[in-house]
């Protein structure tokens, strides 16, 4: 009876937290870049630049890339929908690139809005955003 119990509360829990926004379904995410040639890019392509394995563009050109806050849903949903991974599992892997000195994190701006503008402003620069 007291494992039921526990488990019980555990599947509870679980949807309560997990549960994602009505809203939210109705959405997409697309990676955003105003370099149109690299608009055709593969969820492999997708956690080679976001992962930080790939720092340069086809052409050579640097690599730019910006990323909302680890606790915004938009991000959450980014790491998990397109990528295929938890945010906490891209966070260590840009906190092993800072602390071993081999690689620097995306830059982190704070909201949607800003995103797409620094993303306009800034060239060879890649993010994502909502459609």
């Amino acid at each position: 009876m007291h494992a039921f119990v526990i488990a019980w509360f555990m599947v509870t829990v679980t949807v309560i937290f997990w549960s994602k926004p009505a809203s939210a379904a109705n959405t997409t995410l697309v990676p955003y870049s105003i370099a149109k040639q690299y608009t055709n890019l593969t969820r492999d392509d997708l956690r080679e630049i976001f992962f930080g394995r790939r720092t340069r563009w086809p052409d050579g050109s640097p690599l730019r890339v910006f990323v909302l806050p680890d606790h915004d849903p938009l991000h959450i949903r980014f790491s998990k929908e397109v990528l295929g991974v938890y945010p906490y599992q891209l966070r260590s892997v840009w906190d092993r690139m800072v602390y071993s000195g081999t690689g620097v994190p995306p830059t982190v701006v704070e909201s949607l809005e800003k995103m797409k503008a620094i993303i306009k402003e800034t060239p060879d620069a890649i993010g994502y955003i909502e459609k």
